[in-house]
């Protein structure tokens, strides 16, 4: 289904009004920092999206709501009626995905680093894909509402519904970073880059899950899902359930946070399996080789001991897309290479740091080619 977007009545708010219709706003985590929670069917109600646009699209993704934080550098409060300039005035968005089991709370302390090194800059963290507070309808959705070209469509529609690329008669340069971690980095590779005016948008993909290539983890996803999705149905299994479910968290956490633990676990535990099954299974038979080979704003990083996302694999489908040497980073640490746990502090506090500043060179790079155009040969 397609959507049309309506006029809201002038004088009410611009473009970005909807920054005033958070349903819960508070200091972040990291010093200096604000965040704001909101949700999609919230701001339709409160009328800074109007219905077609904002029930069109869960309509046509198939989701009960839409969900997301927003976190800024912000050292005083600042007033809501000042919200929507602020958004205004920043050089743009850093976009963050989560993986399976997770929601926008796995990045941790990342989007603050960010936004405080940054001030020009804003993230927000979406719940995507059935999980958080972004669930689907059925709660057994169909593969192909929840495989990673569908879920990068509906997060390119939603960027357009919030009005987050420049606007006709904005001044401001603007531009889209994305960081998705697992599920949500191989989401990234079915960004259309039709949509996309050159240096517009950045990619940064945090140990993607695309097995394209990887037959050991598609068959141990497919399996997994098929797995969970038995369980769904014939209660009688839920003991096995029981049992394998810690090892399953230990494997996608291994290396990471108690927090992310905890957030992993009662996320499992509040997603209907047959999402989570559905996910899992999306993965593992997933077979769409459209990925369009634009790279020069695309990063990679991968552990070197991910068990779920396997380096050799990995690296030989990114060899067959031509995917540029320099733009790949192999580092020492886990499926979740970036969350500081017991088990890896040195390495994984190292590849925080390096997280943040990708993001933040790719932002300029982008930034100075819209500011600049681009460089055809050489003087």
């Amino acid at each position: 289904m397609t959507t049309q977007p309506q006029q809201i009545p002038a004088g009410k708010f611009g473009p970005l009004g909807w920054a005033r219709g958070y349903l819960r706003r508070t200091e972040g985590e990291v010093p200096g920092t604000q965040i704001a929670e909101y949700r999609l069917s919230d701001l339709v109600n409160k009328g800074y999206i109007s219905p077609a646009t904002g029930r069109g699209l869960l309509i046509e993704a198939g989701l009960v709501d839409m969900a997301w934080e927003v976190t800024w550098a912000d050292d005083k409060v600042t007033d809501d009626e000042q919200l929507e300039v602020m958004c205004e005035a920043v050089e743009g968005y850093v976009v963050f995905l989560h993986g399976w089991t997770g929601n926008h709370l796995i990045f941790e302390s990342i989007p603050g680093l960010v936004v405080t090194q940054n001030p020009r800059l804003i993230a927000i963290s979406f719940d995507h894909n059935g999980f958080g507070e972004s669930r689907f309808v059925d709660t057994t959705p169909a593969l192909e509402l929840c495989n990673p070209p569908a879920a990068m469509k509906t997060i390119e529609l939603l960027v357009d519904v919030l009005k987050l690329r420049r606007q006709p008669g904005q001044r401001n340069l603007k531009v889209i970073n994305f960081v998705g971690h697992s599920m949500g980095g191989a989401t990234l590779f079915y960004l259309n880059p039709l949509n996309w005016r050159y240096g517009e948008e950045t990619r940064l993909a945090l140990a993607p899950a695309l097995l394209l290539d990887d037959e050991v983890n598609r068959i141990f996803f497919t399996a997994l899902g098929i797995g969970i999705s038995i369980v769904n149905r014939i209660r009688a299994f839920e003991i096995i359930e029981r049992a394998i479910k810690p090892q399953m968290i230990d494997t996608v956490c291994s290396g990471g946070s108690y927090h992310l633990r905890r957030i992993h676990t009662a996320q499992y535990q509040a997603t209907p399996r047959g999402i989570t099954a559905a996910t899992f299974l999306a993965m593992g038979v997933l077979n769409n080789r459209e990925i369009a080979r634009r790279w020069d704003l695309f990063r990679v990083m991968l552990g070197h001991r991910d068990s779920l996302v396997g380096l050799t694999p990995m690296m030989d489908l990114l060899s067959q897309l031509e995917f540029p040497a320099a733009h790949v980073r192999v580092v020492a640490g886990s499926h979740y290479m970036f969350s500081v746990g017991p088990e890896a502090v040195f390495q994984h506090a190292q590849n925080r740091e390096l997280v943040v500043q990708d993001i933040l060179t790719l932002h300029q790079q982008a930034y100075e080619l819209q500011r600049t155009g681009p460089r055809i040969g050489r003087r």
